[in-house]
């Protein structure tokens, strides 16, 4: 540049000069070729005279393009040395091509022209997007799956220089381990156990990326997606699933209320036994207490017993509003036999003599059997 520039000022030189010397009378070429008369008689003088003016332009102008070469040197030197970081990035300084130092967010100073920014890296937390792959589960069945990883830079040193794209290596290991990590499981396993993945693969990204510099926070598979055929053979097992379920239930349910009806049915049975047999002990215990009482009295006070039952069965049927019809029995003198009977006995009780009772007309007392008589 500086040779092209003292090129351009000596041909700007030599161009005043060559005009100055016509203004002068200096040689005025002809149309024939041949040298005008003044061009020979052209003093001596003259000559010298443009010729060291036209040596000492060139070395005026010298400082001046020096100064502003130097000048610029400057500001690219300055410019060259001096770097500012954005807030949330770090740069890698290099030195001949090896790594020295980090740069951290702000203004930093290199030398210029021997240091050189290497690698300018990210360290805030960047969601990375997996790829939508197809993978087979252990049960042969076909899915796509695809997922987000959350990851951050921990050591800029070796995200840098440890693995050459950080990223593609982190979507290729994280695509690699989804298809080990669903193909072990079948796929009602795959459709219900995200948290099981998720954590699955959380622990294999993270333990693979740490010799890079960098930390997996969190794994999320965002789809796991069945083919079209597979959905319509799963909703028509889902649909005999139900089905059966509801045929098992309403089985059940008739089952429990026939075992109902039958405890039912057993409850009300023994309890039945046990009023009658409470009803047959009271009935013994009333029969032996009436024994116990005609055992002093004899068959007198048995007899008067039976007569006065009579007697209230009569009334109650008798009394009977519903009934427009009376059935008297035929015996009708046994039942006038027995209340005088029983009137005897009465006041054979309260101190006559004691003497059988007797119906009036030869009958017999209701219940009274002939083999009873004397």
């Amino acid at each position: 540049m500086r040779e092209l520039r003292q090129a351009k000022a000596l041909a700007r030189l030599r161009q005043d000069g060559a005009a100055a010397v016509l203004q002068d009378g200096g040689p005025i070429p002809r149309q024939d070729g041949a040298r005008s008369p003044r061009q020979h008689g052209a003093p001596h003088s003259t000559r010298s005279r443009h010729a060291g003016e036209t040596k000492g332009a060139p070395m005026e102008s010298l400082p001046t393009i020096v100064l502003v070469v130097l000048l610029l040197l400057a500001v690219v030197t300055v410019a060259q040395g001096i770097r500012t970081v954005p807030q949330g990035q770090v740069w890698t300084v290099e030195r001949f091509g090896a790594f020295t130092r980090l740069l951290s967010p702000g203004l930093n100073l290199i030398i210029p022209f021997v240091d050189r920014i290497g690698h300018k890296l990210n360290v805030q937390e960047v969601v990375l997007d997996i790829p939508e792959q197809s993978v087979i589960t252990k049960d042969n069945a076909t899915v796509a799956v695809d997922g987000i990883v959350y990851y951050r830079i921990m050591d800029p040193a070796k995200a840098a220089y440890a693995v050459q794209d950080l990223t593609q290596a982190l979507v290729a290991m994280a695509m690699t381990n989804i298809r080990a990590v669903i193909g072990e499981m079948d796929l009602d396993q795959t459709l219900s156990s995200r948290d099981r993945i998720n954590t699955s693969l959380l622990n294999i990204l993270d333990g693979a990326t740490d010799p890079w510099g960098a930390k997996v926070s969190r794994v999320e598979i965002r789809k796991i997606e069945p083919p079209d055929t597979l959905i319509r053979a799963m909703n028509l097992q889902m649909t005999a699933e139900r089905e059966r379920r509801a045929s098992v239930a309403k089985a059940e349910g008739e089952k429990q209320a026939l075992v109902l009806q039958a405890e039912g049915r057993r409850d009300a049975a023994l309890r039945d036994a046990e009023a009658r047999e409470a009803l047959a002990q009271a009935e013994a215990n009333a029969t032996k207490m009436v024994a116990e009482a005609a055992a002093g009295a004899g068959a007198d006070a048995l007899r008067y017993f039976i007569a006065d039952k009579y007697v209230k069965a009569f009334e109650a049927m008798a009394a009977n509003p519903s009934s427009r019809l009376v059935i008297v029995p035929m015996e009708s003198a046994a039942l006038a036999g027995g209340i005088t009977q029983a009137m005897e006995l009465l006041r054979g009780t309260q101190g006559g003599p004691d003497r059988p009772p007797t119906v009036p007309g030869g009958g017999a007392l209701p219940g009274d059997r002939p083999w009873n008589r004397a």
